[in-house]
């Protein structure tokens, strides 16, 4: 098992991220919740990982903190949870989000993360109630980094990502195009998608 890498971010391209250890490249699927505390490219990195293995492929996922990664695997053990819906919950809310709504038996909220539906949100708070803190966090400080020069088109990097998130293309459109995104990095606009589409 993989449980974490320390090297230097090459590439970050929502939601798959490449870090060179030792001269090896790992390709790994992380969160946007982990896109929003990476270092620059070409900087060094840590990511707590947790490796899925099926038949046809070894998948690696990448989170910045212990906590992303914890959350990610007691999701992995709900009824009708897979990897994808994991990643997809981890994008659309933080940790202290998510507590939030499990907490506040939010099923709405649950609801409009792509890949849940009114049952899969129900037995979310059922199952996950007694795994989580019970005192709500605070939001963290994000860390932020200067990053890299901005992509020629973060808007069609953005609606890319939110597509592989488990949006529909017309969706990741219409959010994306609600955002005044003149000089904004796309993890900046899909941060801003995604809080808009969870209203």
């Amino acid at each position: 098992m993989i449980g974490r890498l320390r090297g230097v971010l090459l590439r970050k391209e929502p939601p798959v991220l490449l870090v060179d250890v030792g001269g090896v490249g790992y390709e790994l699927e992380a969160p946007m919740t982990t896109f929003y505390e990476l270092p620059a490219v070409g900087e060094p990195v840590t990511l707590h990982t947790h490796l899925v293995v099926r038949e046809d492929a070894h998948l690696l996922y990448g989170f910045a903190r212990e906590a992303q990664r914890r959350l990610f695997r007691d999701l992995l053990k709900v009824n009708g949870v897979g990897p994808r819906v994991a990643l997809a919950v981890l994008s659309g809310l933080s940790d202290e989000e998510f507590t939030r709504c499990v907490a506040e038996e939010d099923i709405a909220r649950l609801t409009k993360v792509p890949g849940i539906g009114r049952k899969t949100a129900e037995r979310l708070v059922i199952e996950m109630r007694d795994k989580l803190p019970k005192e709500i966090p605070l939001p963290a400080a994000s860390v932020t980094a200067d990053g890299p020069a901005v992509p020629a088109d973060p808007v069609s990097e953005a609606v890319s990502a939110l597509v592989s998130l488990g949006y529909k293309p017309n969706e990741a459109s219409r959010a994306v195009r609600g955002i005044a995104s003149r000089g904004l990095s796309a993890e900046e606009i899909i941060r801003q998608a995604l809080k808009g589409m969870a209203v």
